[in-house]
């Protein structure tokens, strides 16, 4: 696919005449740095053997937070998510795949960290702190990034002996995300051990249900021949509750996940301003925190107060 993409840019390229003192504005050279950067990227990527599950002990549990629809609120998710986690003391890798430009993240690192150069001296990767958690984020010179020239997992993972979680942003495209989760972005969907936990967000609004039931259905035929993870848990950005009426406009693989949905209430402060280094507000980690429970990815702190008040009674 991709040697089809760097011949198809490569072609594609009418440059000026021999001799001519013309510039050349056609772009084409660009593409065709670019679909070279995508190949030789995903050589390092992930087997296309959709039949042996990857190892993802490396990372703990991989949370995939998939936007619904634009705008959805992923990048806040993410960073509510990852803030839970490192709030009880749990090692945490935040991954941020997105072109730079587009990034929801781009201002969530506290500390900023070196550049690390990756698979292709084209691509790096910035590993930073945001309070305890790392943040790992794409950076390029790059004009256009193609779905292949983002580096696969096992290039994210920073030098630490131990991650209890990593919380990957897909937000920013799920369309493209969903198109081929065996490359690209899409690969932290891959079925694995231990199974990694994708989450859809949505806003409470018919539009966004409608985008999201069209990206699970995109996904569908990976899920079905068992090479990605289904999202299994469905998170609501902006709102307590459904307005009238909206729920009802959800397909069925949306509305197999109405259910179990989580609310995440609206913060004036996070909607004006995104996701910055601050900790996200109380009443969003408050929200988030007993899915987390459920999970296992929480210390029983509600036990542990049971059991110590028992020994002090006794």
């Amino acid at each position: 696919m991709y040697s089809a993409a760097t011949e198809a840019a490569a072609t594609s390229h009418v440059g000026p005449a021999l001799g001519s003192d013309q510039p050349d504005t056609s772009g084409g050279a660009a593409h065709a740095t670019t679909a070279a950067v995508a190949a030789a990227v995903q050589r390092h990527g992930l087997p296309p053997d959709t039949a042996t599950p990857v190892d993802w002990s490396g990372f703990g549990t991989v949370l995939p937070v998939i936007a619904g629809s634009p705008g959805a609120g992923a990048s806040t998710l993410a960073a509510v998510l990852a803030d839970v986690l490192q709030l009880h003391q749990l090692r945490v890798l935040m991954i941020d795949p997105a072109d730079p430009p587009r990034s929801g993240l781009l201002a969530a690192a506290r500390t900023q960290g070196a550049w690390l150069t990756q698979p292709d001296p084209h691509i790096r990767i910035r590993f930073s702190w945001r309070a305890q958690a790392v943040l790992a984020r794409l950076d390029t010179a790059l004009s256009v990034i193609a779905p292949g020239a983002v580096p696969p997992p096992r290039w994210w993972r920073p030098p630490v002996e131990e991650l209890h979680a990593t919380v990957v942003d897909l937000g920013h495209d799920p369309w493209r995300v969903t198109a081929h989760p065996l490359a690209g972005v899409g690969a932290w969907l891959r079925r694995g051990t231990p199974q990694p936990r994708p989450l859809l967000v949505v806003r409470p609004s018919r539009p966004s249900l409608l985008h999201a039931e069209q990206v699970l259905a995109r996904l569908a035929p990976w899920v079905s021949c068992a090479a990605v993870t289904a999202p299994a848990q469905l998170v609501v950005v902006g709102a307590k509750r459904w307005p009238d009426g909206v729920a009802g406009a959800a397909g069925r693989r949306v509305t197999a996940l109405l259910p179990d949905a989580v609310f995440l209430p609206l913060d004036r402060d996070v909607a004006a301003a995104g996701v910055t280094a601050d900790v996200t507000p109380p009443k969003l980690r408050q929200a988030i925190t007993p899915m987390l429970h459920r999970w296992g990815l929480l210390p029983d702190t509600a036990g542990t107060s049971r059991r110590s008040h028992t020994r002090r009674r006794s």
